[in-house]
């Protein structure tokens, strides 16, 4: 029988797992206790350091005991920290403790961190004292003040002197799959960030499903670079890794070259990137002169991932693409392409549901579920979404509906396979004299333009039309993008209304934590007239 309405619910294989975090690690290093874990791969080659699953399970436990030695099962403990080991050590080991981590991008500012700190009133923080010129034990010191309830500071500088801490008598609690584990701020596209609180059955499977659907082997090399306090870091790689035995390269920061160095000695063969971070290699002069062909299997998501962009990966690099597509707030990923699917449906689709996972696009008026190709809200419901934004209950309300329902605020359209497209989000949406814009459709048009490189397509306030768009290039190596040119190449391909008269160009953007582009900034950037036009 023929869909009709736009609604699809994912495969029951491979079926949800009742398991903790804790758990996973414990089945792991029972499994393969032997098998490297956790190779740190350091840009000095001399300071690598490498755990096996034996001793990750060891290490986390050790950090598990002296956490409950300090801290109440429930309470909320910050980790501020770029990518290390002990980053992932203390993923389980709080896990394990019953705590709820609160992961902090360690480029915050002490406004933003003691935003954080407060709103997640947490008791804790495990932090690296300085960082890439961030001095963040004085931000902590600076702000502590401020937070009523924090009350332990744990230094990384100073950690064989916390783990002996722990009390001898410190017993560890019993955790459930329903318990909430984690809080991830929303990485601030639109603004003003909410707390989303996660729990382990959602991170564990989604994690492991996700994956599954990569067709990653168990026992696999997979790359880490994803920024640990992001779901694409801590869930989609450390713990889809771990559910895989895999043995992860985990890199403190990425660098596009060391990346690529990374890939050959190891002969890695998966990973996780945003658009940028791809580019970032595909661009690096690095790129042609390292063996990289280990790698067959790589998803992206986090932000749209124009046509052009999947082919150029899976032609240059050889590998199986896929998107991911979802939201911190279900775990993260709800939709998934298939290694296999053909070249249009990866670059065009964002694939079908994943496993144990209900999706369905609604009218944004009504509310009803659209018919199959209409255009809607995308919404999930299942074992990924969140429990609810940290005591925000009104915020979480209008997110999670009565039936269960998490709508995200996506515009998509779903086929008769229950494959989606998405065109943009509803806040991104340009409302140009009473006509919606989408600005994906010319996003991806302008991508395919040999002159551009990376691009962001924002409606700009005007007092005449409420709003104008605006397209903000930033050039790709050796071209020298042309306004005209431009114009009259989307001219080609879309009506009048829809071209930008207002035209900038970029030598960065200003981007999240996990490399989306804030398009909230660059509207305000320009009514701060810090913008001048392209010639």
């Amino acid at each position: 029988m023929t869909a009709t309405l736009s609604v699809t619910t994912g495969p029951t294989e491979p079926p949800v797992l009742e398991q903790t975090i804790g758990g996973l690690l414990k089945e792991a290093a029972a499994e393969v206790p032997d098998r490297t874990a956790i190779i740190f791969g350091h840009e000095d080659p001399a300071l690598r350091s490498e755990w096996t699953y034996q001793e990750m399970y060891r290490d986390a436990q050790r950090i598990a005991l002296a956490l409950a030695t300090r801290f109440q099962p429930g309470e909320r403990v910050a980790i501020w920290s770029q990518n290390t080991p002990q980053w992932v050590l203390v993923e389980f080991g709080a896990a394990m403790a019953g705590l709820i981590l609160v992961t902090v991008n360690p480029a915050y500012r002490p406004d933003e961190l003691a935003y954080v700190l407060k709103q997640s009133r947490s008791a804790g923080i495990l932090l690296t004292p300085e960082y890439r010129g961030n001095k963040m034990l004085d931000s902590v010191n600076q702000v502590k003040g401020d937070c009523p309830e924090l009350r332990e500071i744990i230094r990384f500088d100073q950690w064989g002197a916390f783990l002996d801490s722990a009390d001898s008598n410190a017993h560890l609690p019993e955790v459930l799959p329903s318990d909430a584990t984690m809080i991830q701020y929303t990485s601030g596209t639109t603004g003003f960030p909410k707390g989303a609180l996660l729990h382990h059955r959602g991170l564990v499977n989604n994690g492991y499903h996700t994956l599954d659907r990569m067709k990653v082997n168990n026992g696999d090399i997979w790359v880490t670079m994803m920024p640990l306090f992001h779901t694409a870091g801590c869930v989609i790689c450390v713990l889809g890794a771990v559910s895989k035995r895999c043995t992860q390269l985990v890199v403190e920061t990425f660098e596009p070259g060391l990346v690529l160095e990374l890939i050959e000695t190891y002969k890695a063969h998966a990973l996780v990137g945003v658009p940028t971070m791809l580019v970032g290699m595909l661009e690096h002069p690095e790129f042609s002169k390292r063996d990289i062909s280990s790698i067959y299997t790589m998803t992206s998501g986090g932000s749209t991932v124009p046509a052009a962009l999947v082919q150029r990966f899976e032609e240059e690099i050889g590998a199986k693409f896929t998107i991911v597509f979802g939201q911190t707030e279900c775990s993260p990923v709800a939709s998934m392409t298939r290694p296999d699917d053909n070249q249009d449906d990866k670059a065009l689709t964002l694939g079908g549901a994943m496993p144990n996972v209900e999706i369905k696009i609604i009218d944004t008026e009504s509310g009803e579920t659209v018919p199959i190709g209409a255009l809607g809200e995308y919404c999930t419901r299942g074992y990924h979404v969140m429990h609810e934004y940290f005591e925000m209950p009104e915020a979480t309300a209008k997110t999670i509906d009565e039936d269960g329902w998490l709508h995200t605020g996506d515009l998509c359209s779903m086929d008769e396979r229950g494959y989606c497209k998405v065109e943009g989000r509803l806040k991104d949406m340009i409302i140009r004299g009473g006509e919606n814009i989408y600005p994906r459709e010319l996003e991806e048009l302008l991508f395919r333009h040999p002159t551009v490189g990376e691009v962001a397509v924002v409606g700009l306030p005007d007092d005449r039309y409420g709003e104008i768009v605006g397209a903000f290039i930033r050039a790709a190596p050796g071209a020298t993008p042309d306004r005209e040119e431009l114009f009259a190449y989307l001219r080609e391909h879309l009506s009048p209304q829809k071209t930008p008269k207002n035209w900038y160009l970029m030598e960065d953007f200003p981007l999240t934590g996990s490399g989306k582009i804030q398009k909230f900034v660059l509207r305000q950037q320009w009514v701060d007239g810090q913008f001048t036009e392209m010639s």
